[in-house]
């Protein structure tokens, strides 16, 4: 039995320090810092339902790893009606910390909705066999091949569509995800909170140079964004 109690001690540490562990430091963008902060609020679900049934499993083991005669389990109303209460409410939990993150304004584009947080920058990501293009068609169609720069702290709409065949846009750093296809344009929205290049690619295999459907988004300042936006119109 002092070896069931360490292991059940051991697992109420484990759910204790991951519980009241300090949060992770701040987020490169509106959309990581929310997904984040729904997988935090999910482990204080997970958690306990893991170290619940860690706790029956071994229980279990030890108090009938002798039993050579074994009886059929009755049928038990009051801990059937439980447990299906139990998961319920654990499902509306999810639910509603879900709605929480796909109903917010800085990753959740409308159409026809002013944006209250900012002009927001609009980029078309158009992918295809085997690269990308991406424009700006709210500054002049500006083109700049596989490289996305957007000002830091203001929202950045992204409508992504396909040339050709089924491809992925994907920014892991960002948070940012979604499918490229045909015919179709998915539009994703965040706002970006720390400077740096973030690396992108594709997600979906596309055929034989898959692999080098890389390209990179530049969060800049908001006045070396203007600078290099005069930059790319200049030059066409």
């Amino acid at each position: 039995m002092r070896k069931t109690r360490l292991a059940l001690v051991s697992l109420l540490s484990v759910a204790l320090v991951s519980l009241f562990a300090d949060p992770v430091a701040a987020q490169p963008s509106a959309s990581a810092e929310l997904i984040n902060g729904l997988n935090g609020k999910l482990l204080y679900i997970a958690i306990p339902v893991t170290v619940l049934v860690e706790a029956i499993l071994i229980y279990t083991v030890v108090k009938f790893r002798n039993n050579d005669d074994p009886t059929p389990t009755r049928e038990n109303r009051r801990l059937e009606i439980t447990w299906t209460i139990a998961t319920a409410i654990i499902l509306l939990f999810v639910g509603v910390a879900s709605y929480g993150v796909l109903a917010d304004s800085n990753v959740t584009y409308q159409p026809g909705v002013e944006d209250a947080s900012g002009d927001p920058v609009v980029v078309n990501a158009e992918a295809f066999q085997w690269g990308w293009e991406m424009s700006y068609p709210e500054e002049g169609n500006v083109t700049t091949g596989t490289e996305i720069v957007v000002p830091k702290d203001r929202p950045v709409i992204i409508h992504v569509s396909s040339r050709d065949v089924l491809h992925g846009f994907h920014v892991p750093k960002l948070a940012l995800k979604t499918d490229a296809m045909t015919g179709q344009v998915n539009t994703i929205k965040t706002v970006a909170y720390e400077e740096g290049t973030y690396q992108g690619y594709c997600t979906e295999y596309c055929g034989v140079a898959h692999s080098q459907m890389y390209f990179t988004v530049e969060v800049v300042s908001d006045e070396e964004y203007q600078d290099w936006l005069d930059e790319q119109q200049s030059g066409e």
